[in-house]
């Protein structure tokens, strides 16, 4: 006995539909949206990350001619969408990991969607992680937060920078360096 073949549509044929439909961009929406606004929340704060997350889908809608599966998949390709976007908010996620290492966490994040976004966010970070994301280059802090906070993989996060993979491992393997040294002794799992 045979397994019926697998119908879903992958999210690059939904991408691909949706230049002909543009409603079928919903699915694409739908498959993406938790994890793109996690990763933007965990950056930016939940409240930017609103804006910013609609700026991606936005975006990826208007692009979505321009696509090439070839060059990677669908979702690597909004989170470097994403990351462009919070590229150009770097000075406020600077300025939010310094805050957050002055004041630390707000321990009454409010309703249910803002204690989950707090949870995997970087309001949930110590005082000293925040300040060691802050002392970190835009380049390192872009892939340490792609592989904890988006759970990319390295080919992943070398397709969002348009990097080589071996980039990727430097850059990662350099960052963890410095947050290692920035944090207290006996901060694990770095």
């Amino acid at each position: 006995m045979t397994a019926p073949p697998d119908t879903a549509p992958t999210d690059a044929e939904l991408l691909t539909a949706s230049v002909r439909d543009g409603d079928r961009f919903t699915a694409v929406y739908d498959l993406h949206y938790a994890d793109i606004h996690r990763y933007v929340a965990g950056r930016l704060g939940p409240q930017a990350a609103d804006d910013v997350v609609a700026e991606t889908f936005l975006a990826a809608f208007r692009r979505r001619t321009s696509f090439d599966p070839s060059r990677g998949a669908v979702r690597p390709w909004l989170f470097g969408i994403a990351t462009n976007l919070i590229a150009q908010h770097r000075r406020t996620e600077t300025r939010r990991y310094r805050v957050l290492a002055r004041v630390g966490v707000d321990r009454d994040p409010g309703g249910h969607d803002d204690r989950v976004a707090t949870s995997v966010s970087a309001e949930s970070l110590q005082p000293s992680l925040a300040r060691a994301l802050a002392g970190l280059s835009g380049k390192d802090r872009d892939v340490v937060l792609l592989k904890a906070l988006a759970q990319l993989s390295h080919e992943e996060i070398a397709d969002v920078l348009g990097v080589p993979y071996g980039t990727v491992g430097s850059r990662l393997n350099r960052a963890r360096r410095k947050l290692r040294a920035a944090l207290p002794a006996g901060s694990e799992g770095m």
